[in-house]
């Protein structure tokens, strides 16, 4: 079995679809898979993830909104011994001609659309989806051998936008021993709850502000911590809202990398994520991995912070943030620190780059076979 993935980049600020297929990439070569990921380079103000052997880099496009590339196509062209193609994200010409060149060699091909059929995701850059689907984006889901989502969440968006097609339920891996579990050692007697992420209005940024200034009394002894970059105007907006309330315990760090980035996260005592909507959230199961109890919204698929008991999965309005926070920061340091372990072990189970990349090892298997059992995460549209 030969498998291709295609995705229109890797770069280190592409946030969770670059680590989570990076990662899946590794787990399926250590599964003795033969896969490789055909991708462009990283643009000049960022860095792509990795230059091994499996990743085949092309120069990026001079166009990126829709990127497409005639190096691109003639390496697809020219590269025709893969028995399965697997594409990465949705309205990019690079998934576009994996897609292609699978229907012209009837080969079969898996869509993994991180969350880009959402409809959150459908009301961004509105007339330039539109604009796709009549020319090419629906023929290619249409016509795809099955699917790959994220969470049962995923799913059911996929079967709304009317796909008929198997879906396999895999989450995203995460390399677990790339995460240094937090030590006592790591905390200072200030209390440090971080988020993780692009500044965007989806994140949910101004409630968790809000939130911060309602729990004022639980609040003045600790630090929040933001943690990545976004839009200047929306950024801004927060630092006045900030401003407004008298806030002087939130730290803005910029967008951060590698071990500046890790620095910060040994230090906080919880993470939270409050989005209006997200198709997983990487940064939930890397934070579990460090140990890091997790505050997270509803619009996030980790109902498992409750029912594993290492962290909150709670609504994203007002009154549940401040809430959360108000219990997160009571909590004695005995009760965080077994929270932080069930997470480690959480993750450990079933996020693990070997736990997911031996399911999607038996997806690819059951997809070229045509004797094999339905495996268990794979739903059909009856």
């Amino acid at each position: 079995m030969k498998v291709l993935q295609v995705i229109s980049g890797m770069g280190l600020k592409s946030g969770g679809p670059t680590t989570c297929t990076y990662n899946l990439l590794k787990g399926l070569q250590e599964n003795h898979v033969d896969a490789d990921l055909l991708t462009f380079d990283a643009q000049a103000n960022d860095e792509i993830i990795s230059r091994e052997p499996f990743m085949k880099i092309l120069t990026p496009p001079k166009h990126p909104r829709y990127g497409y590339s005639k190096e691109l196509k003639t390496w697809l062209e020219t590269h025709s011994d893969y028995d399965l193609y697997h594409t990465n994200a949705l309205w990019q010409y690079a998934s576009h001609a994996a897609a292609l060149k699978a229907q012209k060699d009837k080969k079969p091909y898996v869509i993994s659309a991180h969350g880009m059929l959402y409809p959150e995701g459908l009301k961004k850059s509105k007339w330039f989806k539109k604009l796709a689907l009549g020319l090419f984006q629906k023929k290619d889901l249409l016509k795809a051998t099955a699917f790959h989502a994220t969470s049962h969440k995923e799913m059911t968006y996929l079967r709304a936008f009317g796909l008929t097609q198997p879906v396999a339920v895999i989450p995203n891996a995460i390399d677990v021993n790339a995460f240094s579990k937090t030590t006592k050692a790591s905390h200072s007697s200030t209390r440090k709850i971080g988020f993780l992420g692009r500044l965007a209005p989806i994140k949910n940024l101004e409630v968790l502000i809000e939130a911060w200034a309602a729990s004022k009394a639980m609040t003045q002894d600790a630090e929040l911590v933001i943690i990545g970059d976004g839009d200047q105007v929306y950024v801004d907006q927060l630092k006045t809202l900030i401003k407004t309330h008298n806030l002087e315990n939130i730290t803005f760090t910029g967008f951060l990398s590698g071990q500046a980035q890790e620095d910060i996260m040994q230090k906080l005592s919880y993470l939270v994520l409050p989005s209006k909507s997200e198709n997983f959230g990487m940064v939930v199961p890397e934070a579990l991995a460090r140990e890091i109890p997790v505050i997270a919204s509803k619009g996030t698929p980790w109902e498992e912070l409750n029912t594993k008991q290492c962290g909150w999965w709670i609504d994203s309005d007002l009154s549940s943030l401040s809430t959360a926070i108000h219990e997160a920061l009571s909590l004695d340091e005995i009760k965080r620190l077994e929270m932080g372990e069930n997470g480690r072990h959480l993750v450990e189970s079933k996020y693990s780059k070997e736990a997911v990349s031996e399911m999607m090892t038996i997806f690819y298997e059951w997809i070229l076979s045509d004797t094999k059992e339905l495996p268990s995460f794979v739903t059909l549209n009856n």
